[in-house]
């Protein structure tokens, strides 16, 4: 394999990795608080189409970008709501939000542009081109937010108070601090960068938006979290691995193996999702979650 190969790789491992590594790290803030999040893929999905249409609609990728955000925070903040102000099973909330996401945009989708859910394609403005070595401004929004969220939950007061939420929010309402604002921020923050994710399927990735164009990515950013214990340099690590799993499945399409043949396109497909039951099942060890994670707070009287 030669170098210009693993150049291709490398490139289209970042690029595959970038909505993972996205949706990823805003598991990783909505869980520090102690919120569970298993609605990072409808938020992405409904995400990706408000980006769509919203660019198709403005002639702007910018515009699309903050359209994905705001579709994307309001969705967090309804999982909120429910999880948050009227402590309701936030596993039932994230499955919610993504049975929710995934026959709005199709039903919305199809009403507007009469397509099969599809938004008509993005030309010229309407996409975010390449802006710097090939990528464009959303991958280095979404790398940039690595070293941030593990500036800001590492060393300043808000993120330290934020993982106090996820481990003990008693002792942190004891102190006087909101523990409900704390992780409606943290929510809101994860709607944000769920946001980035989609749009950056719809309107940096691809040309467009498709139905269910997440395709499970939103689960394996859940995997890729764990994977990286809940930490924000592990999970650039995790979702690049897990882009380059993809990219290799990608390019081993069509190719003939020694004593093999041509392997069928639906194992190749499935090589990512196969790789991350075997990495979660044998290879990160006991993972173990902030302790309050998935337990509504009940201020004691």
């Amino acid at each position: 394999m030669d170098l210009g190969v693993l150049v291709t790789i490398f490139d289209s491992s970042l690029r595959l990795s970038i909505p993972l590594l996205a949706a990823c790290l805003a598991g990783l803030w909505s869980e520090r608080s102690g919120v569970v999040d298993i609605g990072l893929e409808g938020k992405m999905l409904v995400a990706a189409f408000a980006a769509a249409a919203a660019a198709y609609i403005s002639d702007s990728a910018w515009v699309g970008l903050l359209a994905g955000i705001a579709a994307s925070v309001v969705f967090a903040l309804i999982h909120g709501f429910a999880s948050i102000s009227q402590r309701g099973n936030q596993i039932v909330s994230g499955v919610a939000i993504n049975m929710l996401a995934a026959g709005l945009t199709a039903i919305v989708g199809n009403a507007w542009y009469g397509q099969g859910g599809r938004t008509p394609p993005l030309e010229g403005a309407q996409r975010f081109g390449d802006a710097i070595f090939g990528h464009s401004a959303l991958v280095y929004f979404v790398l940039l937010a690595v070293p941030l969220t593990w500036f800001v939950l590492g060393r300043t007061r808000f993120g330290l108070r934020l993982r106090a939420v996820g481990e003990n929010p008693a002792a942190v309402d004891t102190a006087g601090i909101s523990v409900t604002g704390l992780r409606y921020a943290a929510v809101a923050i994860a709607g944000v960068l769920c946001g980035l994710a989609g749009t950056y399927l719809s309107v940096g990735q691809s040309a467009g938006f498709l139905p269910n164009m997440t395709a499970g990515k939103g689960f394996i950013a859940l995997a890729a979290l764990i994977f990286a214990k809940w930490r924000a340099w592990p999970a650039l690590g995790a979702c690049f691995l897990f882009g380059l799993l993809d990219a290799v499945a990608i390019r081993l399409q069509g190719i003939s193996l020694p004593g093999i043949g041509e392997v069928p396109v639906q194992a190749i497909q499935a090589l990512p999702y196969l790789m991350t039951v075997i990495l979660l099942a044998g290879v990160i060890g006991t993972a173990i979650p902030p302790r309050a994670s998935g337990v509504p707070y009940v201020k004691e009287r």
